[in-house]
């Protein structure tokens, strides 16, 4: 039983803290991690011993003095002055959610506003203990609660093939009201747990759009499915009108900093919640979402009945929003009730990257030339399969005059263009093209070939802001130096991926490719080994974009 209740912390307003209960002075800290946060101890005060040496990135810290659950302990604890970056004994004390956590900074910690959360806790000096603690939680044989402390889960990695920073922008004007408001969220939480959010994967922050616009949290805040849910789950009702278009160029303006946990190379989306129809101009804020490089998707629920179109002030204000007036940008549901079946199609949406037009991505700021083997010892056949090679990689990109480009060469002793980067701006006629490239058959000259390509080909988009890909398909031995032309391509920024069929010599390949060699250069016995290379060239492409963005 507690004596009575101890004022320790004033800041504007006393926090009552229990005393010392009778027999506690002997009670040893328990050793947690780094990223243990105040919600994983279950008690309402408990002595830990943070472990010294913790790197920033694992203290998430939202508010100051009082902070939600969801932050470090430790973090916390370093925040607040109570220990030091060598770690050290600390006591937490439970207390209730509140509204508005600030972000101050402070002994080296910066931490983050957080609108609301349900459980608080603050931290004091703790009691030294004769424990030792490190970056990983160990068990007590007699624990202080009786039983075994729970290990943090590591934070996990998440869905590497849907790598995007999603901003989920909810509608909570009067229009939707309090109950659909949170059939909404519902609905929002479940498209973020099949997104598979992880920090090698999407990452997702919510705005809402009322009277005006609110930030609930941003992406840096939340890296893993579970808190994303809690911090859905804890997004207060606003109500007033239904200001989107206000809310859309806010979001397009604000959320996607660098400070904030933009990415960059990564497609930023805002997925727009409409309940009916927005009160305000929508068209212009979509302008600025482009200008702004990020795709806009509309997801409509319950659209207007003819009887109240009148309301509405542009009843094609969908298509003005979009990143893309081709249907792919646009979702509609008819209400709020039984939406699960609508959540797998609209995450297959957000996971195709190479849809993503408004933002740069690899899918769509790349020039990649083909050099193609049309020597003797290739054969007609294989010929074909070489090309079917080409056009499967071809097909994946975003061909455009503005964004990817796509061009080919094919060589023996001699070398033809086949056509430039600047010949054709659709894929339907790029991957007609390439059908129709006629086999030249004679001798092979890789070397020569390769600067040929880099004096023709690339020389004349040397000013391009796409980045340069050079991928070389080739059957057997170069009659000349490729050593020589391949650093060259290199010093001129041309990535080289080289990929070689039946005769063709590891050297060589290896000699040809850009570094590191062993995701760059790549064999096959048999021509037909050369398809389920496709998308081994298709991520590296991608990941040496990303590379090159950071």
């Amino acid at each position: 039983m507690w004596a009575s209740w101890i004022p320790v912390l004033c800041l504007g307003v006393c926090l009552l803290l229990p005393p010392e209960p009778v027999g506690s002075e002997g009670a040893v800290p328990i050793p947690i991690t780094c990223s243990t946060r105040g919600l994983d101890i279950r008690k309402e005060k408990a002595d830990v011993l943070c472990p010294g040496g913790c790197p920033l990135e694992e203290f998430s810290v939202f508010g100051h003095i009082v902070y939600a659950s969801v932050s470090s302990i430790c973090g916390a604890a370093v925040h607040r002055g109570v220990i030091g970056h060598s770690g050290g004994p600390v006591r937490i004390y439970s207390l209730p959610g509140r509204e508005n956590y600030s972000s101050v900074v402070a002994n080296g910690i910066q931490s983050q506003t957080l609108s609301r959360w349900s459980a608080s806790f603050t931290v004091t000096k703790g009691k030294s203990g004769t424990q030792e603690a490190t970056g990983q939680a160990v068990s007590t044989t007699h624990p202080a609660t009786g039983k075994r402390l729970k290990k943090t889960p590591e934070k996990k990695t998440g869905n590497k093939d849907c790598k995007a920073d999603i901003a989920f922008l909810i509608d909570g004007s009067f229009n939707i009201g309090q109950r659909r408001f949170n059939l909404q969220k519902n609905f929002v939480g479940k498209v973020a747990l099949m997104l598979g959010i992880g920090t090698e994967g999407p990452h997702v922050g919510l705005v809402q759009a009322s009277e005006h616009p609110k930030i609930e949290f941003y992406l840096k805040n939340f890296t893993s499915a579970k808190d994303v849910l809690f911090a859905i789950k804890e997004v207060a009702f606003r109500g007033g009108n239904s200001n989107t278009g206000k809310a859309l160029k806010h979001t397009a303006q604000k959320f996607f900093t660098a400070d904030t946990g933009a990415r960059k190379g990564i497609p930023k989306v805002v997925v727009v919640f409409i309940d009916g129809w927005p009160s305000d101009d929508i068209e212009e804020a979509g302008i600025v979402a482009r200008e702004f490089d990020v795709n806009v998707f509309i997801v409509s629920v319950a659209k207007p009945i003819p009887e109240e179109l009148g309301m509405v002030q542009d009843v094609a204000f969908v298509d003005k929003a979009v990143c893309r007036n081709n249907g792919f940008f646009s979702y509609h549901m008819p209400n709020w009730f039984g939406t699960t079946k609508y959540v797998k199609p609209l995450v297959q949406k957000l996971c195709t990257h190479e849809q993503m037009m408004c933002s740069k991505t690899c899918y769509n700021s790349v020039n990649i030339a083909f050099l193609i083997d049309g020597s003797s010892s290739v054969g007609e056949s294989n010929f074909r399969l070489m090309l079917e090679f080409v056009s499967n990689i071809a097909k994946t990109f975003e061909i455009s005059d503005i964004g990817a480009k796509i061009a080919a060469v094919q060589f023996t002793y001699d070398q033809r263009t086949e056509f430039s980067f600047t010949d054709y701006s659709t894929k339907e006629n790029v991957l007609a093209v390439i059908r129709n490239i006629s086999y030249m058959s004679g001798g092979t000259a890789t070397g020569d070939a390769i600067s040929f390509t880099v004096r023709n080909v690339f020389g004349p988009v040397r000013d391009s802001p796409n980045k340069n890909f050079l991928v070389i398909v080739t059957d057997g031995q170069s009659y000349d130096d490729v050593r020589g032309p391949a650093a060259a391509a290199h010093d001129a920024g041309i990535t080289i991926f080289s990929v070689g069929v039946a005769w063709a010599p590891l050297d060589d390949l290896k000699d040809m490719a850009s570094k590191p060699k062993e995701s760059h250069a790549f064999f096959t016995r048999e021509f037909t080994g050369l398809e389920p290379i496709v998308s081994d060239v298709i991520r590296g492409i991608c990941r040496d974009f990303l590379e090159s963005q950071q």
